[in-house]
């Protein structure tokens, strides 16, 4: 255990037992035992002090209490022009009242499915949060999509988050698809309290014989919030996944997100923006592994920082001794507008078979000024001609968003940012 966090304030927390899954509980909690949270001397938290964090934002490390959302707030939060689902959540538990009955897919408590296999994704024993959420998550859901099934509609998992006196909020998620299924899933989060709170969220997905699977993520939370996000998803033979998640606002986030190809003919792409300004600090760890031949992985992180603004890219890809005839690529561009602004960046390959096609590259500098110059010659003021160009760099990672509700819905709150430069 760390010595920056008591275990004592962890009582109440680690106490918590929830309904069924013992045994997952209780090995959540051993993991966490042996891990404790991360200090500076671990390597996957090198850049990102979070427990320091932690111990100066959060007073207590009691659960945060479900509440009631209003059908008004949830009309308020859709999309313009959105006609997908919507699934609600308060704190981490499920509002059915206020949430879609979706034809052809199941919603559940997690506790009706105590026999899932749940843990099994998202190991315990490889970050402590995940430990952490395991032993002690309250409420959760289980979506299921049955074999076939082809969900035109996207599903919106939609977040309200409200605490008091720095509590903890711990949502969970599993969703797992059939061979042959098809579904897009779009996460937003809601922040209804300017106090500081801790969101420590897992999600594991399970993905099928080729299944198509989309999952896009917008965080845009308060000031104040500290979030450690794990998101880890299994595919098989012929499947696609494809996530995108975009990063505007929070004091300190840490996203974790893992691709594990176990299926030959399958392909994973990861797009991700970051958009940072003020002490803002948002660190990006992604792993891809390639367990088997005949796979792709695609792989791109772009990030605009302003001010005291911190930001991290670690991308892992691994490419197993039996994983011939993988082609695996990965980028991270940035782009400081401050002096101050820091970026971390630290691209990975590690690749023991032979016959592949890999590469990876990151870059980090600041606007063209020549490009800038040309603009303003043509009688764009200077502040304008710095937005189009950052749009411009922006943008790719948006094109991937196939909701148009919400990818227009993205675009605007990027051009609002970019266009004050943030």
């Amino acid at each position: 255990m760390s010595t920056l966090i008591k275990e004592d304030i962890l009582v109440e927390l680690l106490a918590t037992t929830g309904t069924g899954f013992e045994e997952v509980r209780a090995a959540g909690k051993q993991a966490f035992q042996v891990q404790g949270f991360p200090t500076n001397k671990s390597e996957e938290y090198k850049f990102t002090a979070i427990t320091k964090k932690i111990e100066q934002s959060i007073q207590n490390f009691a659960p945060a209490a479900p509440f009631t959302v209003t059908a008004e707030e949830v009309n308020a939060n859709i999309f313009e022009g959105y006609a997908g689902d919507v699934l609600v959540f308060a704190n981490g538990h499920f509002a059915p009242a206020l949430s879609s009955t979706i034809e052809g897919v199941e919603v559940s408590l997690l506790s009706e499915k105590s026999s899932i296999a749940l843990g099994s994704i998202a190991k315990p024993e490889k970050d402590p949060f995940c430990a952490l959420n395991q032993s002690s998550f309250e409420g959760g859901i289980f979506i299921s999509v049955p074999k076939k099934a082809q969900i035109q509609k996207p599903i919106l998992l939609l977040n309200f988050f409200k605490a008091t006196a720095g509590q903890v909020i711990q949502p969970r998620v599993w969703i797992e698809a059939g061979d042959f299924a098809e579904v897009t899933f779009i996460n937003h989060s809601v922040n209804l309290s300017d106090i500081p709170y801790f969101v420590n969220k897992v999600v594991e997905v399970k993905g099928g014989v080729n299944t198509q699977i989309r999952y896009y993520k917008l965080q845009n939370e308060g000031k104040n919030v500290i979030e450690v996000s794990n998101i880890e998803t299994d595919i098989q033979k012929d499947a696609r996944f494809t996530s995108v998640n975009i990063s505007l606002s929070g004091e300190m986030v840490r996203n974790n997100l893992t691709l594990n190809i176990l299926g030959s003919n399958s392909e994973g792409n990861m797009y991700g923006l970051y958009l940072l300004n003020g002490k803002t600090h948002v660190d990006n760890h992604t792993n891809v592994d390639h367990t088997v031949p005949h796979c792709e992985s695609n792989e791109l992180y772009k990030g605009v920082l302003a001010d005291n603004s911190r930001g991290v890219f670690n991308g892992k890809i691994f490419v197993r001794q039996d994983a011939q005839k993988t082609n695996a690529f990965q980028q991270n561009s940035n782009i400081l507008l401050s002096d101050d602004a820091v970026v971390n960046t630290k691209p990975q390959l590690e690749i023991w078979a032979d016959d592949v096609k890999c590469s990876h590259g990151c870059t980090t500098g600041q606007l063209d000024e020549e490009a800038l110059f040309y603009l303003q010659a043509r009688g764009i003021g200077k502040l304008q001609a710095k937005g189009l160009l950052l749009y411009a760099f922006t943008g790719e990672v948006m094109d991937y968003i196939t909701d148009q509700s919400f990818r227009e819905y993205c675009i605007a709150q990027v051009q609002d940012r970019l266009g004050s430069n943030l």
